[in-house]
């Protein structure tokens, strides 16, 4: 049986959930936003403003190909 990337890290992801619990995913997102924070101080209130941080290119579209 193959899985795709996608499914093999929805189920790392609910194993670990299942393993270390939900503490753990609030302490490293709060890590995440502390470091996001350093990086670009200014830039919080500006994407909040516009709904949101600007989301990475996909490979499928820095290749020029169709996908969603």
């Amino acid at each position: 049986m193959s899985l795709s990337v996608t499914q093999a890290g929805k189920r790392g992801g609910l194993k670990l959930l299942q393993i270390r619990g939900r503490n753990h995913f609030v302490m490293i997102g709060k890590k995440g936003q502390a470091v996001m924070r350093e990086r670009y101080p200014d830039m919080a209130r500006e994407w909040g403003r516009r709904g949101g941080r600007p989301r990475k290119l996909t490979l499928r579209e820095i290749m020029g190909e169709r996908g969603k």
